[in-house]
């Protein structure tokens, strides 16, 4: 890594040390020729370890770049010769975090198509949503994947039995002809506008934006022993736990199988994590179940997704002697404010997003689009291409720059670090002929920030009536949609023009007490 972007002791030093030429000295690619596959594993020494799995049954999968490199080129082939994927094509993957996961991924993108990352645990509704979003051209599926996504009708190929077999025998190289301009990943995200799966679009210059959040959200360094819990199909799994590592020369770590805090815990520990990027709710559990005690190793920590409550960041320091730092960005715009983790001139501040990344602009805008007072609420922006662009949430500044979260400025609901969509919820729910109406809330929940709360007008009620509710979101749409309360009421709320009015319903929210 360029040493002017790295041997800063704070944002003020690293903002003066900044420069878009500096950060693209990184990469071997220019605007005119870039591909993401390419920067993460082809360029690093073969023999280094590029990626550690801990898996649910206590395994462990170690890859190398080499590894990766030849795979990826081998798939790309196979994609481009025997499977007729051309640039631009949209492949979805909806695989487990596994060598198959990360050369399905890698691969395609190397061959020059689009690829659109599934979580394993969706349902058939939320699958076909996204493909037929994207207008997929094949879906790789693995083993606990495959029954979900193949009666929908599309071009499926379980990679293990009818994908590696074609590998076989294919060139160890393949030369990318993507420029930074083309597509490369759509990141399905629950929407901030229409509210439904929404693919944001990226290019493949986002890999040179990312580096900067590695270097200053994520405090990634090459000596690093990195690990990233979340799933590869969402934005911080994707972009901070997969790419922006790989991207940097270091080693990805992550978890595959059914989720387990302990044994979470356990390959923190057993791998010698020194630094852990993970949702502020994997930090409040690791508290709960008196395991951060047990994470010795760790010297840097960062947290995304909803805030992590001061309560629960001063515990995590006591047990670990080390402060959480939080990061703020969106799937649209990427992380834009940070808290430095590893930067010995940086002091973060109780309850604090942090500052701007290096050359990010960003203020607080009110009503009218005019900054405002410190210390006022309004809407987080940041400026791209002369304009400000919103991201959603609500936040405030204060005299010394450090920014605060207000709580989001639309429905979407993140819980746990999911991101949702209470008009998919709402959608689904529907779909039973005994609910009339339904309206779907966050409401405050002390563990995951936020959970799924929704208002049922139906001709039933009682446990049984919720537990099936409960069940028909879960298998249509995904595990960590379902709403964990449910209350039956006659009518719902409206505004004037007839809409579901949720701002009643979410100031009708008991606080709860966080974390102690």
């Amino acid at each position: 890594m360029t040493m002017g972007l790295l041997d800063v002791a704070g944002p003020e030093e690293a903002a003066a040390a900044f420069s878009w030429n500096a950060l693209w000295d990184l990469f071997d690619g220019t605007d005119e020729r870039l591909n993401i596959a390419h920067e993460c594993v082809d360029r690093h020494p073969p023999q280094h370890v590029a990626a550690r799995i801990a898996h649910a049954d206590g395994s462990l999968e170690e890859l190398t770049f080499g590894d990766l490199s030849a795979a990826t080129s081998r798939l790309a082939h196979t994609l481009a010769d025997d499977l007729g994927i051309g640039p631009g094509d949209r492949i979805g993957v909806m695989m487990e975090p596994s060598s198959g996961f990360y050369t399905a991924v890698l691969g395609a993108i190397k061959r020059g198509a689009v690829v659109a990352p599934l979580y394993t645990l969706f349902g058939p509704d939320a699958v076909r949503d996204r493909l037929e979003d994207c207008g997929a051209s094949l879906v790789l599926v693995d083993e606990t994947t495959e029954a979900t996504v193949r009666p929908l009708g599309y071009r499926t190929l379980r990679f293990d039995t009818e994908v590696l077999p074609r590998l076989e025998g294919k060139p160890e190289s393949y030369e990318p002809t993507t420029a930074g301009r083309d597509l490369a990943v759509l990141q399905y995200t629950s929407g901030t506008t229409r509210q439904l799966p929404e693919g944001v679009p990226h290019d493949h210059r986002a890999i040179v934006t990312l580096a900067r959040a590695g270097i200053y959200a994520l405090g990634l360094r090459s000596e690093d022993r990195y690990f990233c819990p979340s799933s590869p199909a969402w934005g911080h799994g994707l972009w901070h736990g997969t790419f922006a590592p790989l991207s940097l020369g270091v080693a990805l770590g992550t978890f595959s199988g059914r989720f387990s805090i302990e044994k979470v815990a356990d390959a923190i520990r057993e791998l010698g994590i020194t630094n852990l990027a993970a949702a502020s709710t994997i930090y409040r559990m690791l508290l709960r179940a008196d395991r951060a005690t047990d994470l010795d190793t760790l010297a840097k920590a960062s947290y995304t997704g909803e805030e992590l409550d001061p309560a629960a960041q001063e515990a995590f320091q006591e047990a670990t002697g080390i402060s959480v730092r939080g990061m703020y960005g969106t799937t649209e715009t990427g992380v834009i404010l940070a808290n430095y983790p590893g930067f010995t001139g940086y002091e973060p501040r109780r309850g604090s997003l942090g500052k701007p990344l290096p050359g990010c602009e960003v203020t607080v805008l009110d009503d009218e689009g005019r900054p405002t007072a410190p210390g006022q609420t309004g809407e987080i922006s940041i400026k791209r291409r002369g304009a400000w662009f919103g991201a959603k949430d609500l936040g405030s500044v204060d005299e010394d720059g450090y920014f605060y979260y207000g709580g989001r400025a639309d429905d979407v609901i993140i819980s746990a670090g999911w991101t949702i969509s209470p008009l998919e919820v709402e959608r689904t729910l529907l779909t039973h002929p005994d609910v009339s109406e339904a309206a779907v809330i966050g409401a405050p929940d002390a563990l995951r920030g936020l959970i799924v709360k929704a208002y049922v007008v139906a001709s039933r009620s009682g446990e049984a009536f919720v537990a099936e509710l409960q069940d028909l979101v879960r298998r249509e749409l995904s595990p960590h949609e379902y709403p964990r309360a449910v209350d039956f009421v006659e009518t719902l709320p409206k505004t004037p023009n007839g809409k579901v009015d949720r701002r009643t319903l979410r100031a009708q929210q008991p606080p709860v007490t966080q974390h102690a």
